[in-house]
């Protein structure tokens, strides 16, 4: 499940000891094994991991790249990764699967957002609605506008669907939804293999950046009204093992998101090491962190309620079968002691 950045890029329950950094780090060290997808919504772990504030806490982190919140959940499951960074839409489905994965924090909100390739963007005028544009791609290609995303059941591909039908209000013989990988939509859409799709950053501002007639169409809040989005879960066994390590993350989260806000430029280089692999333009991802696409948000009590949308959404696309309860999913201690301590 590993990709190929390089390709991508150019083309818990317990009693937490509250000890101070210093204290957590004579602890012996807590191997965290972490699945993520290389989006830059999961930039505050990232940034909290580069300024040394998990290994402070005593958590070495074991990272792995994955192509959709999905295919984590089978890892998750399995007992190979300790601890999810991607979208929230999965978890409640593997909650109802006998998983026990709670989400301890939100690292992002509004990601996704919608684009068009310029296949499609010639149709978007000024003044011309995006229900005309797709009317109008359509009489002149004879065809439906092929659109990028995720697989059923993730944040992108629900966002995306709900944008098309309830919010543009596009006809359904009129967009046809493609699903891919992270890495494959952009390629995609740079090779004009599609006509648009939905995307987070850093894919936005590489994108734009590789040809300015991909045009932002969509913005998060327009697709999904308030749009949750990338979050951090972790297994029952390994917050009931080793709950300090699980404060400790979310800890370094809000110390992280933060910084980001204060001063991207010294985030940035911890987060090009992650999704960029030191090949990507350090100016891009610096851009990215402060794009309208990337809203930061820690606090895990913001999206419940739009999770529960968003779920409700996805029964009503059918890719759920049924609403499923949310006991025991979110967990928002840990953020509440870390913000009474200062993070």
């Amino acid at each position: 499940m590993v990709m190929d950045r390089r390709r991508f890029l150019t083309g818990a329950t317990g009693l937490v000891a509250f000890a101070p950094w210093a204290a957590r780090a004579q602890s012996p060290s807590v191997a965290a094994r972490i699945g993520y997808i290389p989006v830059v919504g999961t930039a505050p772990f990232f940034v909290a991991q580069g300024e040394g504030w998990l290994k402070q806490g005593g958590v070495e982190p074991v990272v792995t790249v994955f192509e959709s919140g999905p295919n984590m959940i089978q890892a998750l499951a399995s007992g190979t990764i300790d601890v999810y960074v991607a979208g929230v839409a999965p978890l409640a489905v593997a909650r109802s699967r006998g998983i026990d994965v709670r989400v301890v924090a939100s690292t992002a909100i509004g990601e996704n957002v919608v684009v068009a390739a310029p296949s499609l963007s010639k149709f978007f005028a000024v003044n011309v609605t995006p229900a005309a544009a797709f009317k109008a791609f359509k009489a002149a290609t004879g065809k439906a506008a092929r659109l990028a995303t995720q697989p059923a059941g993730s944040v992108p591909n629900t966002a995306l669907q709900h944008w098309l039908w309830e919010v543009a209000r596009i006809d359904r013989s009129e967009a046809e939804i493609v699903p891919m990988g992270i890495d494959a939509t952009q390629q995609a859409i740079l090779a004009g293999a599609v006509d648009g799709g939905i995307v987070r950053e850093p894919a936005l501002t590489i994108l734009q950046s590789r040809n300015s007639a991909i045009k932002l169409v969509a913005a998060g809040e327009e697709v999904f009204p308030g749009q949750p989005g990338t979050v951090v879960a972790v297994s029952g066994a390994f917050a009931t093992r080793t709950p300090q390590a699980v404060q400790t993350i979310v800890d370094g989260l809000v110390k992280a998101a933060a910084l980001i806000k204060s001063a991207p430029d010294k985030a940035a280089p911890h987060v090009g090491a992650a999704l960029g692999k030191g090949i990507v333009d350090p100016g891009l991802i610096r851009k990215a962190l402060v794009s309208p696409a990337s809203v930061f948000e820690i606090d895990p009590r913001k999206i419940i309620e739009p999770a529960r949308a968003m779920q409700a959404y996805q029964v009503k696309l059918g890719s759920l079968d049924k609403e499923l309860p949310f006991d025991g999913l979110f967990e928002t201690q840990y953020y509440e002691r870390a913000v009474k301590a200062g993070g």
